[in-house]
């Protein structure tokens, strides 16, 4: 922050929305020594980001509508964001068998040898081509699946990795407001003045610029702020459900369906199938969509055409929704509406700049916060350049917290956690290496044993942890402990979950204006 606006605090960049692209935003900004602030209605992630496919891929059905920019920044980004979130993202085979009638097989193999070889894969394998009366792959599936082919793409805990953004943001000096909601902005000269409503009453501040990430919220927020709609915005539903493990083995499927629709079936959270996605317009509020009896059987359909074992709605422990702001390029059909992000800029001489953001993947966010950046910069000059001022490009070398160890040494800092702490169970150590990597041992502190973690909430998730998600993740309910920190609203039941929330709100403090307690400077 330099100096104030008539008493208020003064930012470089306000950015409203915590979803994967707002979070992105201020990490990038802040490591470049912008004073940020970052408003959210709700928890992190707990919009569109926390509801994706759980997928770092560059979209293999995208090249059929040549979309090769898109594709080709995406399968790009893999292995980045695998270099700089070890602990939240891995490698995942996906097995696509080829079905007569459908897409020819020297189409994939086609579009496969593009895929490989167009985003400068280095660390993962390329294709291969499985027979599936031999391949362990085939086993699961029905008997008249023979040819498959075997590529290569990534899996990520997306919710986490948006929290982990923000982590990253507060520590280097940004402002991460939750459960706050922006009611008003004004353009007074080259400054926006928005006023901010959270538990502990309305608040005012200042900003050079603006970014709208407020992601399907975002031509809601235009017209809350009373700025101009931004337009041609498109929302798309997706759902997904996740059942019992289908098959045994780590690999992934993607099949093909008659609809010309494609569906994931990906091994989730160790005892798990997750299934989706569906792709349709939706017209309402995004906080409200859930998966219809229509889109799950649906879902259940396309699966049980594949698999041996019949999947039914009553097979279904957990479904979910998440509502796409895609930018609309008139196509008709919603499957078809392009994946890529488009950022509107309003500029006038002497007046504050604001960024919208429409579209995007999950993937691409680091480069769509770059994008946003590089629209900002001739506005801007950085308030703490001394204690940042890190150069574009920055995010894709420097990792996420937690994340500072080689992509093969997760198995490794696991064994290193139980030795640390022998009472851990392996796979309770593997858990948290995969959620805080080597901020593992911070989330156990000084505990000698299970008991010193304090109380036990269920599947392994301590008094110890839930105190460390609030003090550092931000959370003040038992569901953004169990379904966006982690997935252990999986595993826990209805009275241990309320009695976890009951805990939750009673250790949480008062009023959600929160700043890094590490990260020194900021406003």
């Amino acid at each position: 922050m330099r100096g104030d606006a008539g008493g208020e605090r003064l930012y470089d960049i306000a950015i409203i929305g915590g979803g994967i692209n707002g979070c992105g935003i201020a990490r990038d900004a802040a490591g470049r020594g912008y004073a940020v602030f970052l408003c959210e209605q709700d928890d992190l992630a707990s919009g569109t980001s926390s509801r994706s496919t759980k997928l770092i891929h560059g979209g293999l059905r995208y090249l059929e509508r040549y979309d090769l920019r898109l594709v080709h920044e995406a399968l790009k980004e893999r292995e980045v964001l695998w270099r700089v979130a070890p602990h939240l993202v891995r490698p995942l085979r996906f097995v696509l068998p080829h079905q007569r009638g459908l897409r020819p097989a020297w189409m994939l193999r086609l579009g496969l040898f593009l895929y490989d070889h167009l985003g400068g894969r280095q660390r993962l394998p390329a294709t291969r081509t499985l027979d599936l009366r031999t391949d362990a792959a085939g086993r699961p599936l029905k008997a008249h699946f023979t040819t498959a082919f075997e590529y290569s793409d990534c899996w990520v805990d997306d919710a986490r990795l948006v929290v982990l953004n923000a982590r990253d943001a507060a520590e280097r000096g940004a402002v991460i407001s939750t459960r706050s909601r922006a009611i008003a902005a004004e353009r007074v000269g080259a400054l926006w003045r928005l006023s901010i409503a959270a538990d502990e009453g309305i608040m005012t501040l200042s900003a050079r610029a603006l970014v709208n990430a407020a992601g399907p919220w975002v031509e809601t927020v235009d017209a809350a702020l009373g700025i101009a709609p931004s337009g041609h915005v498109r929302l798309v539903e997706g759902s997904h459900i996740v059942v019992p493990a289908l098959f045994e083995h780590e690999r992934a499927y993607i099949f093909q369906n008659p609809d010309g629709r494609i569906v994931f079936a990906i091994p989730f959270e160790e005892h798990f199938t997750l299934i989706g996605t569906t792709d349709r317009d939706y017209l309402g509020e995004p906080g409200a969509a859930v998966a219809t009896e229509e889109e799950i059987a649906y879902l259940c359909a396309a699966a049980s055409a594949c698999f041996a074992r019949r999947v039914g709605p009553a097979d279904v422990v957990w479904s979910y929704s998440g509502v796409r702001p895609l930018f609309d390029d008139g196509r008709s059909d919603a499957k078809a509406a392009s994946r890529d992000y488009v950022l509107k800029t309003d500029e006038k001489p002497g007046a504050a700049p604001l960024v919208t953001v429409i579209g995007g993947k999950i993937t691409v966010y680091r480069r769509l916060a770059e994008a946003v950046l590089q629209r900002l910069e001739r506005h801007l000059r950085p308030s703490r350049p001394e204690s940042a001022g890190r150069p574009a490009g920055w995010t894709g070398e420097v990792p996420l917290p937690g994340g500072e160890f080689d992509v093969s040494e997760v198995a490794r800092l696991a064994q290193r956690l139980v030795h640390r702490f022998p009472f851990l169970a392996p796979a309770q150590a593997l858990r948290l290496v995969r959620a805080y990597g080597t901020r593992a041992a911070r989330v156990l502190g000084n505990a000698r044993s299970e008991a010193e973690l304090g109380r036990q909430f269920g599947a392994g998730l301590s008094e110890a942890e839930v105190r460390y998600l609030i003090a550092e993740e931000w959370a003040t309910t038992g569901e953004d402990v169990l379904w966006r920190r982690s997935k252990l609203g999986l595993r826990l039941s209805q009275p241990e979950a309320a009695a976890l929330d009951a805990f939750v709100r009673a250790a949480s403090p008062g009023g959600q204006l929160t700043r890094a307690a590490e990260g020194g400077g900021g406003p």
